[in-house]
């Protein structure tokens, strides 16, 4: 039994790796052009956690969480060399308004948020997979609620935190009253999260559905959590 689930074992684990440096590679393509970071003057639109989610649906929420990593260090190194008004939330290198120093509280907000967007799809896939009916159908059902719940913790997350850890920075930003500052995250919230969770409940079965026939790979159900 071990002489013949070793090489087995040892494949998958290599396809893994290849898969996880190929989707590193998408990240960092995507986050040094236009395609993954679009500057508006408030705030960076992203689409970065598209990749991140089709990959924690496909490789499980180890390796999820490894991009999601690089997708908050991408976000990072974007803020700070090329700022926009709310950038000193995603760098600690970008002074908070009327001050000369930033915050702390950037780099988890930078972080957090992202590296939960590579684990949590994958246990939405997982738990509707445990639904009676099972399937290609429910499969992709699963993909679509994962790349919903996905986009939405990112951005809620996001802006959550930056609303209770900097929230005086933000109203400042803006023009608003300190008693504003949480309409104003539900404002901007609506206008970029919207978007980017159609998106990716779009994208994420579009692809990971054909992607995982294509590769063989084990479904959300079959995946352990390495």
């Amino acid at each position: 039994m071990t002489n013949s689930t070793a090489p087995s074992t040892r494949r998958a684990g290599i396809q893994g790796l290849v898969l996880t440096a190929l989707f590193t590679a998408i990240l960092l393509l995507m986050g040094f052009t236009p395609l993954g970071l679009i500057d508006l003057p408030m705030i960076k639109a992203t689409i970065l956690h598209v990749p991140v989610i089709i990959a924690s649906v496909l490789l499980g929420p180890g390796k999820g969480a490894f991009l999601g990593g690089v997708f908050g260090a991408i976000s990072l190194w974007k803020n700070t060399m090329a700022p926009s008004l709310l950038s000193f939330a995603f760098s600690p290198f970008v002074p908070l308004p009327g001050e000369g120093r930033g915050s702390l509280w950037a780099v988890a907000i930078c972080f957090v948020p992202r590296i939960l967007v590579g684990v949590l799809p994958w246990l939405v896939v997982r738990g509707v997979e445990l639904l009676p009916r099972g399937g290609t159908l429910t499969y992709a059902a699963g993909c679509a609620a994962a790349g919903a719940v996905g986009a939405a913790v990112n951005t809620a997350l996001v802006m959550g935190l930056m609303g209770l850890t900097l929230g005086g920075s933000f109203a400042a930003v803006q023009g608003i009253a300190g008693d504003a500052v949480w309409g104003g995250i539900l404002s901007l919230s609506l206008a970029n999260g919207v978007p980017e969770a159609v998106a990716a409940a779009v994208l994420t079965p579009a692809v990971a559905v054909g992607a995982g026939k294509a590769l063989k790979l084990k479904r959300g159900r079959e995946q352990n959590a390495k």
